[in-house]
């Protein structure tokens, strides 16, 4: 065993070399922003993919893309930054340290839906018809940018010794203020190297992520109304961080309190999605009614 390993006892796997970044020509690059870039690829490729089966307009929907990765970024960093304010406010070069980790995703979804809302305005396009088809792009984004957690050994979850349990060495924590008492007390030695047993919580979400993608990309060729995938993605993906972001141990909270941002955050857009959901489809219930008695 090295401090580069990852295991999975109670499956019996165990990942030996499992490095956090490569070097090319003398540059060190992160293996996190290398999963995060290609996730962005794919999912660029997915809604332009998308906006041509349903016709529309793809120079438009390019430059949502661009812009909506662009914001994006810049919105999944500020919101990490705001919320982790004493880590950063007496050292500011590292606010700009991107390859180390620190992007909130509802951040980033904040960034994407500006840079989204700014092209729709300028080229006339409805914001839910693009937001439908988005939305599944950025669920690709988030299925592979979880594994950059992975590469990083962070954003996972308390102590746990079930059956997904995940060990990693302690010396390969990126922050070490993610490891909680209950972990130092159960300890793994390995080969006079001391591992923590942790809920891979990456992994939950970027399964949960694959779940809710399959049934929306099966929902959107029989939606009844602009903004319906949209909703369902803010409703289901919010169910699936509010008991995630539970788990795990590096919550971004309100300034001097124990809530967790990401949980009062996923709960409103629940409620909210929940309230456009059942609002639309009563509404298109009454219409087809009206139609039958006609």
């Amino acid at each position: 065993m090295s401090v580069d390993s990852i295991l999975f006892q109670n499956l019996n796997i165990h990942l030996e070399n499992v490095g956090q970044s490569i070097t090319m020509f003398g540059i060190s690059i992160a293996y996190y922003g290398m999963i995060i870039a290609l996730g962005m690829v794919l999912a660029g490729a997915f809604v332009l993919y998308d906006a041509k089966r349903k016709g529309g307009d793809e120079d438009a929907y390019m430059d949502v893309i661009i812009w909506a990765i662009i914001l994006g970024v810049i919105g999944a960093r500020v919101y990490y930054v705001v919320f982790s304010w004493d880590e950063y406010k007496d050292n500011w070069i590292d606010v700009f340290k991107f390859r180390e980790g620190g992007l909130a995703i509802y951040g980033g979804i904040i960034g994407g839906i500006i840079g989204t809302l700014i092209i729709c305005h300028i080229k006339k396009l409805k914001f839910l018809d693009v937001a439908d088809t988005a939305c599944l792009g950025v669920l690709i984004g988030q299925v592979f940018g979880r594994w950059g957690n992975f590469f990083n050994r962070e954003a996972f979850g308390g102590y746990s010794d079930g059956l997904f349990s995940m060990q990693i060495p302690i010396d390969a924590v990126r922050d070490h203020t993610d490891i909680t008492t209950e972990m130092m007390e159960h300890v793994i030695n390995i080969d006079g190297i001391s591992f923590i047993s942790v809920h891979p919580t990456f992994l939950y979400e970027s399964v949960w992520n694959i779940g809710v993608f399959l049934f929306l990309f099966f929902l959107r060729r029989k939606k009844s109304f602009d903004g319906e995938i949209w909703f369902f993605y803010l409703a289901l993906y919010g169910v699936g961080r509010f008991w995630i972001e539970g788990l795990r141990t590096d919550q971004l909270k309100f300034a001097g309190t124990e809530i967790a941002v990401s949980q009062v955050l996923s709960m409103v857009l629940i409620i909210l999605s929940l309230v456009y959901l059942i609002y639309h489809f009563i509404k298109l219930k009454d219409k087809i009614f009206i139609k039958k008695r006609n």
